[in-house]
């Protein structure tokens, strides 16, 4: 659709910035609004994607590597059990129903999960524009409506909903380079020793992305030595027992929003041994047995250098040196290495950047943060008065469950339910109307 000679019948209910799970989770929570509502009450949209096809963590997509919650929270089950968009439909469709119910397990292998979104995705590819890198969204109409753009074309739109997850994070003073790495890249970046046998790997980190790189390693290039340097004496686990799980529970957001700021915080803080910096039990456990087997057989190459952290880095086109400091004792050691892997984390992504103009109308509270509603709105000045959502980067208003799966479903029938509220002229070639 191109800004120019737009007629009413041009303006979107919505524009979705970035096609990853949150906004194919909406997608589809549109599409089956209005397959059953009536012709006037349906939500036209759109979704804006830079990749040039669907793709979500493929740098991380271990063969054996699972995921970390149920299959149940998926795209649409815990919105919608009955959607055919469900996991439980992807394996039907696959004909691998009744081998995953011997499987036994809750948790699919995460690249079967993926290929579980993708098959969604593609179900949606009549309403998705990939290639399409947003680069400013301007306030139209005296506020009422927002123009999208995304390189030569202009999409104009009554709301928007931005998803565009989260990005690597370094420590400061760290820049990427040809053997230092983030996680989020491993697997391509690994497969340039396919023809080489490198000697030593270094990963920086004590979270659960850590630890699989450390596995995926240490098991694919079996004559190199791994190290793995944290600032911790050992891996924590994750903390997935039954009560605390509640946490992740769609009524958990309501309590969460309305409580005071200091019980948010306490709240957080208490729990967050339920996604950060925590491992799997079960990884660590394996972990630990090669280890132990490894000092058996008298050829450690696993190397766990607890207590540590690497204080300096000097990066050449064929490895690094990096310094390790030993915490307890304050002693130095460098490392060759043919590469270092830093699994360091995520940040948000600064959303008032993305939206460029339109950013400077988002309104923040006393501690810089962006002021969200309940139904994951952002509170705009009296000049903005289209919608602009969040889907992720809200943990300060609505907990930790924002950036994650568990949330997709739900959160994703409460901004349809929120647009669908605000009464609009809309025309009938729509989502669910084919």
């Amino acid at each position: 659709m191109e800004a120019t000679n737009m007629q009413d019948n041009d303006v979107y209910d919505l524009v979705g910035i970035g096609f990853g799970p949150s906004n194919l989770a909406l997608a589809i929570a549109v599409g089956e609004h209005n397959s059953r509502c009536a012709p006037g009450e349906r939500l036209r949209a759109v979704f804006l994607e830079k990749q040039d096809e669907f793709g979500w963590h493929r740098g991380m997509l271990f063969e054996d590597a699972t995921m970390q919650v149920s299959f149940l929270k998926d795209l649409v089950t815990m919105r919608n059990p009955a959607s055919d968009f469900s996991f439980v439909s992807y394996l039907h469709a696959h004909g691998r129903l009744a081998d995953f119910i011997n499987y036994k397990s809750m948790y699919p292998l995460r690249v079967e999960f993926h290929d579980y979104l993708r098959w969604a995705a593609g179900r949606m590819k009549d309403h998705v524009h990939y290639g399409h890198a947003v680069t400013d969204v301007v306030p139209v109409e005296d506020g009422t409506l927002l123009d999208v753009t995304a390189g030569a074309r202009t999409f104009r739109t009554r709301n928007v909903s931005v998803a565009v997850g989260l990005e690597s994070s370094l420590p400061p003073g760290v820049e990427p380079a040809e053997r230092v790495w983030h996680n989020l890249d491993i697997l391509h970046r690994a497969a340039s020793f396919d023809v080489a046998e490198p000697r030593r790997f270094i990963v920086v980190g004590a979270g659960q992305s850590a630890a699989e790189s450390v596995s995926f390693l240490h098991e694919r290039y079996p004559s190199a030595e791994v190290c793995s340097v944290f600032f911790r004496y050992g891996y924590s686990p994750a903390d997935d027992s039954n009560f605390v799980n509640g946490i992740f529970d769609p009524g958990a957001v309501d309590l969460y929003f309305d409580a005071p700021d200091d019980v948010k915080r306490m709240l957080f803080d208490y729990h967050r041994s339920t996604n950060y910096s925590v491992v799997d039990r079960d990884l660590i456990e394996d972990l630990y047995r090669r280890a132990y087997r490894e000092k058996v057989l008298g050829r450690e190459r696993l190397r766990m250098l607890n207590a540590s952290q690497v204080t300096g880095v000097q990066a050449r086109p064929d490895g690094v040196t990096a310094i390790v400091e030993h915490l307890p004792t304050g002693e130095r050691t460098p490392l060759e290495a043919d590469a270092i892997v830093y699994a360091t984390g995520y940040r948000p992504v600064d959303v008032t950047r993305l939206l460029g103009t339109a950013g400077a109308h988002c309104e923040r509270d006393d501690q810089n943060l962006l002021r969200v509603e309940r139904d994951y709105r952002v509170v705009t000045d009296p000049d903005l008065r289209a919608g602009i959502y969040l889907q992720g980067g809200t943990e300060h208003a609505h907990g930790i469950t924002s950036t994650l799966l568990s949330a997709v479903a739900v959160r994703s029938g409460e901004i349809v339910a929120s647009l669908a509220a605000v009464p609009a002229l809309r025309p009938l070639a729509m989502i669910g109307d084919r």
